[in-house]
């Protein structure tokens, strides 16, 4: 796997894992928001109703004013929004965040506003039902008290118990400041508010206190997780989405590649999760209509070169029938010898063309002279085309550089289709000048013939191509030399190309690869 790729991918994560955490903790403020508006106010109701409802609130519970700032105003002298007085008028109990704590208000049965102000809600609030309960319990006999205490409960909100036996009190601290104050606040070990109140005549009444607020409730952690679960779901949706379409294009390019549309390729970009996929089914695809083309190709020129060789045999047959002398049949012979020797010579070079198209051959490199084989080459054709002067030109320097990574025996082969063919066009001379440094080698076979016109210069490279309409087997050879020339130099990750001699004046045709075997095969 690529390292860019790594990246992009383990960058989408983080950015979505940080899109999702920021989604959540937005959406638990708000939720939480709200959750704890309405929790403050719920838990306010019960003493804010009973406070509304007890004539002269003010007064029978004095200490309130000093403690919790309680006040009766008038709902036109309130400085609130429009939303609160109408909450207000509705008979709700309403909440709001001050900068010296939380502000409670609801209307009372004289249509005026009671207002408390709470530091800490739960504690303070707490701590005034438990002012309430004990001036209440007070007042009662004991024998009424169990009924009063059923009556605080559901009318404060708050469940109140008789403390009988020794193991249900608290510790020495908290019956200490019951004695001091009459009450005293606790909280139990799963965080639940309890209130100690001790009677005048020593009695001990525990008040327990509706749960804190809480919010990491259960509703509230199945919404994160079903939100979160959700956006990662919707960005893996999409993302395979995307991985899908790219798929799918891939296959619909496949499909009409098998209809015979070998034109068809894979649109590829870089925002594609499969960019890599698509470019190498598009050059599987190019090589394929590659391939395609040269069957077909080489089915039209093979049948056209075979018929003439066969059909010269076929007369050469006929006139075996009516040879009259040993002579004359002996030519004849010859003939039929010679046409099968071409036919052998134009099936090696088709096999050769076909293996090289097909993939090339399973190329062994190896390091070995290029000026060796240069040598080789020449000093073979030289016996071969005596009346021509085939000579190599290698100075020092390329000597030094003469190792190269190479498949020798198609190396040979390249060189020495291109001296066959300059000496079949050559009047005189061909020379074959080498090249070499550090980094690439190069061969130029030059002749003094009368060189390639420059607007045929790609189209001798082509299979079957001649520039002459000759057919025989003297001068015209049979167009695929310079096709596997080409192919032997792409398979080294090199190039042929031709051009003209500046010192023989005719045609100089020149193969460059790098000396070094790359780290990566060419495609």
């Amino acid at each position: 796997m690529p390292v860019k790729f790594f990246f992009k991918i383990y960058a989408r994560l983080i950015g979505l894992t940080f899109l999702i955490f920021l989604f959540c903790a937005a959406l638990f403020l708000g939720v939480n928001s709200v959750r704890e508006q309405y929790w403050q106010e719920r838990f306010a109701e019960p003493l804010m109703r009973w406070i509304g409802s007890t004539p002269n609130a003010a007064l029978q519970y004095h200490w309130f004013a000093s403690l919790y700032d309680l006040r009766l105003v008038s709902p036109d002298q309130l400085a609130a929004s429009d939303i609160v007085l109408e909450r207000l008028s509705y008979g709700q109990v309403v909440s709001l965040d001050t900068s010296i704590g939380q502000q409670i208000m609801s209307l009372n049965d004289d249509g005026h506003v009671l207002r408390l102000r709470f530091g800490d809600l739960y504690t303070d609030l707490s701590e005034a039902l438990a002012l309430i309960a004990r001036w209440h319990l007070a007042k009662v006999p004991p024998s009424s008290r169990e009924q009063a205490m059923a009556q605080l409960s559901e009318s404060l909100g708050v469940t109140l118990t008789r403390i009988q036996g020794p193991g249900s009190v608290p510790d020495d601290d908290v019956l200490g400041r019951a004695s001091e104050r009459g009450i005293s606040l606790y909280q139990l070990s799963n965080g639940e508010a309890h209130a100690l109140i001790r009677l005048e005549d020593g009695t001990l009444i525990d008040l327990a206190m509706a749960p804190d607020f809480d919010p990491w409730a259960w509703p509230v952690l199945l919404l994160l997780f079903v939100v979160g679960g959700g956006v990662l779901a919707l960005a893996l949706y999409l993302a395979m989405r995307e991985v899908d379409s790219n798929l799918r294009a891939v296959e619909s390019v496949a499909i009409r590649i098998a209809r015979g549309e070998m034109g068809a390729r894979v649109e590829t970009s870089d925002s594609r999760l499969v960019s890599r996929l698509a470019a190498a089914f598009n050059g599987m695809a190019e090589h394929i209509q590659r391939l395609v083309g040269v069957q077909r190709e080489m089915i039209h020129a093979v049948s056209h070169e075979l018929r003439t060789p066969v059909a010269r045999i076929r007369f050469g047959v006929q006139m075996i029938e009516s040879a009259s002398d040993p002579a004359a049949l002996q030519k004849q012979l010859d003939g039929i010898d010679g046409d099968i020797q071409e036919l052998d010579e134009l099936i090696d070079e088709i096999l050769t063309y076909a293996r090289l198209e097909q993939g090339g051959p399973v190329f062994s490199l190896q390091e070995c002279s290029v000026t060796d084989i240069v040598r080789q080459v020449v000093g073979e054709q030289q016996l071969i085309r005596t009346e021509h002067v085939i000579e190599a030109d290698i100075d020092e320097e390329s000597e030094t550089w003469a190792l190269s990574d190479v498949e020798p025996r198609y190396i040979h082969r390249a060189i020495q289709n291109l001296v066959g063919n300059g000496a079949r066009y050559a009047s005189s001379r061909v020379r074959v000048h080498c090249q070499l440094d550090e980094d690439n080698c190069r061969i130029d076979v030059e002749d003094d013939g009368p060189g390639v016109p420059r607007e045929d210069w790609e189209k001798v490279f082509a299979a079957f191509a001649r520039l002459d309409d000759s057919r025989t087997r003297t001068s015209g050879g049979y167009g695929l030399g310079l096709s596997i020339v080409r192919r032997i130099l792409y398979w080294h990750g090199g190039q042929a190309f031709v051009s003209r001699s500046d010192d023989l004046g005719g045609a100089r045709f020149s193969l460059v690869w790098p000396r070094k075997k790359p780290i990566e095969p060419p495609l």
